[in-house]
């Protein structure tokens, strides 16, 4: 952190820093341009993203890690194939949580992209949620948008935290 904030300094951006600390409930005075994780455990994801779309964020960069919440809460009767062996469980909930994110950041007026960002062999954490906030997201979209999670979270019987986050501030 102290190289980072020296570089910062070094090549004159006096308005950015770095700092450590719990992003759960970190509170900003000055407008949020940008967010960016990297490799955020589980639902430190969620809480960034969280604390972005209440910032209202422009561009949200997000590599996120472990998804162990989904992992833990996923369960279907119909589907019980995707969770019955542990390698397609871990990999199908960590997809699960991604497109469930993406999915809440649209609702939220965000164009959102999962992206590839380095080859599987290298890590198989690889996906990279880019989000750029929209000017107007019709209700339409957003009412789809939401129903596929709602959705995906019965059938599931998933309670991700970004999405109880969001509903519990009337954000979705």
């Amino acid at each position: 952190m102290e190289k980072c904030n020296r570089a910062a300094e070094k090549y004159g951006y006096d308005d950015l820093r770095f700092e450590l600390g719990d992003i759960n409930g970190f509170q900003t005075p000055f407008d949020v341009d940008m967010v960016v994780t990297l490799h955020a455990c589980d639902t430190a994801t969620d809480f960034a993203l969280y604390n972005a779309i209440t910032w209202n964020a422009k561009m949200i960069f997000s590599v996120p890690c472990c998804q162990h919440e989904v992992n833990k809460q996923i369960q279907s009767e119909e589907y019980s194939m995707l969770t019955r062996y542990g390698i397609i469980k871990e990999r199908f909930s960590a997809l699960t949580t991604d497109a469930i994110r993406a999915n809440l950041l649209e609702c939220c007026g965000y164009k959102t992209q999962l992206l590839e960002f380095i080859d599987f062999e290298h890590t198989p954490k690889n996906i990279l949620i880019r989000a750029v906030r929209r000017p107007v997201l019709p209700s339409s979209a957003k009412k789809k948008y939401l129903a596929e999670v709602e959705n995906m979270c019965r059938e599931f019987h998933l309670e991700p935290t970004l999405y109880t986050l969001l509903r519990n501030d009337c954000k979705v």
